[in-house]
């Protein structure tokens, strides 16, 4: 019993026996970067492509990096030509997302011993404290292909004051840093590439690293996706598949599940793909044909009741996130309220009755924004005048949505039993004698779940433990090249990879927020022209109609489908297949 005892106690720690085997795994490094048997950095040549901005404010804000990188895009060669004595920085920024460690492991590998890494703690905000401490070889074992950015710690403050760009200022000086990594999604590398401009004549390269389990930043072919999409997805596919294979088994629950993705359905779609549910909502494709909540909540109860009349009496719906933000009529509530919270604040903050602060607010938007919102359950009306964050944005993560789904279907499935011929003529739904006398004994019983946290910090695929290392590689290698205001990419990701950089100036654009135009690297949607879009769209009637979902399972370490793609990347990128080829698989001494 001691012996167990001691066993056990030895899995604390991250070292369970998982973890442990996870330490020991080879990883897949691009060729570009193994020369004589080991791992070291690239250089960089630039190659014909360019990402001009058609913005001249963006090219004039822009003009030293530009006029260096000329916003050409680059490729990595293998190196021979060694660099010593720099001393790079890196930071998480935002969310966590599976890799990051990895990430990290790759830039020290770049660096090698001849220079030397700082790590920030707590992102941003560290920054600016001046945390930084020197990242070694030995700490890095621990955490190699594990989840999570436990290691540096992130937050999601955004540099844009001159207080908080001079405090950049004196600790890129006091730690005589020749570059600035940064690790994070949309928002993050546009203070890359404004943090690159800045600190151009300090001659300190920042360089970009592209995170976000959303997927909400790619740049066609040249960024596919973001590292961390592939593990959540698998780990949201798993869990979806699960409760698929449960519907059939129980007979007679409806699950409604909320995927994570603040604005962009790229998750709920790669879910969607690799676990094929009756019914999956797609934010973008709602805002595009304009549909209304009512118009939603009958597009679900048809698929419903065709099931119910088949025998079918269970099903699941598939929710992104941000789906309430992209409904046309929620749009024009949601401006509204923040409007009117804002005006309002003083006033509302001395009522404490809930009643009261409705009926001012319905007194102050117009007729149809009222309307909408009375008709809401009082818990999501409580939840849309909840505090916004500190870009002024609802808290969309706050706001069930789910569940406001399954209270409105319940409202019109009673309206439905009241009146069974004239609800099923207005759905257009053909229903016999029979049909119309089940509707009387229907029972519609639900469960909902939100996937969210279970996808972010999990141990990496394969995929994303290989991409990010090679990230981390590529993002190293810029630095001690000084090449500044790039975010490190891999393209062609299924054969012939090449390791590319991607100008950031090139991506960025002007948008209006909070009611002025910022420079900011704008969010890619689901594009509803895309392969994966319109493959989706046309296999979900036949999911619709009959049980032919999928349970992927858990991700895979080994056998078949170890080195699987995300579904909708293969697609958009024209794949012939959803095999990933990074490199040569090594083993790595750190």
């Amino acid at each position: 019993m001691d012996k167990l005892k001691k066993i056990i106690i030895q899995t604390e720690k991250n070292n369970s026996f998982l973890e442990q085997t996870f330490k020991k795994l080879k990883l897949f490094i691009h060729p570009t970067f193994i020369q004589n048997n080991t791992v070291q950095a690239c250089s960089f040549t630039q190659t014909p492509q360019k990402l001009n901005s058609n913005s001249t404010a963006v090219n004039q804000y822009f003009k030293n990096t530009i006029q260096q990188n000329k916003n050409q895009v680059l490729q990595g060669n293998t190196k021979s030509t060694l660099i010593k004595g720099k001393k790079i920085a890196v930071l998480f920024s935002g969310g966590p997302a599976a890799g990051g460690h990895n990430v990290l492991v790759g830039i020290k590998l770049a660096l090698g011993e001849n220079n030397t890494l700082y790590g920030i703690k707590n992102g941003p905000k560290g920054f600016l404290n001046g945390e930084l401490f020197e990242i070694t070889s030995q700490k890095l074992t621990h955490i190699l292909n594990l989840g999570g950015f436990d290691f540096l710690g992130s937050d999601r403050t955004k540099i844009k004051t001159p207080e908080q760009f001079n405090k950049v200022k004196k600790i890129v000086l006091q730690y005589q840093l020749d570059g600035l990594i940064i690790i994070g999604g949309d928002d993050s590398n546009t203070n890359a590439a404004i943090l690159a401009e800045y600190l151009f004549d300090l001659k300190c390269a920042v360089i970009g690293v592209p995170k976000t389990i959303d997927g909400d930043l790619q740049v066609n072919h040249l960024l596919p996706i973001t590292f961390g999409f592939d593990t959540a997805t698998k780990i949201y596919a798993e869990l979806t598949g699960n409760i698929l294979q449960d519907t059939p088994s129980s007979h007679k629950y409806w699950h409604f599940i909320k995927v994570m993705g603040r604005s962009a359905s790229h998750v709920a779609l790669e879910v969607a793909l690799q676990t094929k549910p009756p019914i999956t909502l797609i934010s973008e494709e709602i805002a595009q044909k304009k549909m209304s909540l009512n118009d939603i909540i009958t597009y679900i109860l048809k698929i419903i009741l065709k099931r119910y009349f088949k025998g079918l009496h269970h099903g699941l719906v598939l929710v992104p996130e941000g789906l309430i933000e992209f409904i046309p009529e929620f749009q024009i509530l949601i401006q509204e309220l923040n409007n009117t919270l804002a005006q309002q604040e003083k006033e509302l903050a001395q009522i404490n009755l809930f009643s009261e602060k409705k009926e001012l607010i319905i007194s102050k938007i117009n007729e149809k924004s009222a309307k909408l919102f009375s008709s809401l359950p009082q818990n999501i009306q409580e939840k849309l005048l909840l505090n916004r964050d500190s870009h002024g944005n609802l808290q969309v993560s706050q706001i069930d949505t789910e569940q406001l789904l399954i209270e409105m279907l319940k409202r019109k499935i009673q309206s439905l039993k009241n009146d069974p011929q004239k609800l099923l003529y207005a759905l257009n739904i053909n229903a016999n004698q029979d049909d119309i006398e089940k509707i009387h004994k229907f029972k519609f019983a639900t469960n909902h779940h939100f996937f969210g946290y279970e996808g972010r910090c999990g141990a990496p695929s394969t995929f994303d433990a290989a991409y990010t290392v090679n990230l981390g590689l590529t993002a190293g290698s810029l630095a001690l090249e000084h090449h500044t205001g790039y975010l490190a990419s891999i393209t062609n990701l299924d054969q012939n990879s090449q390791i590319i950089a991607i100008p950031l100036s090139g991506l960025i654009t002007l948008e209006k927020r909070s009611g002025k135009n910022e420079m900011v690297i704008q969010k890619a949607l689901v594009d509803l022209k895309s392969p994966a879009f319109e493959f989706f769209s046309e296999r979900r009637s036949h999911w619709a109609e009959t049980d032919c979902f999928s349970s992927p399972g858990p991700r895979q370490y080994f056998g078949p489908t170890a080195n699987q793609l995300p579904f909708t990347v293969a697609l958009n990128q024209g794949y012939s297949n959803t095999q990933f080829d990074l490199g040569i698989e090594t083993d790595i001494s750190l």
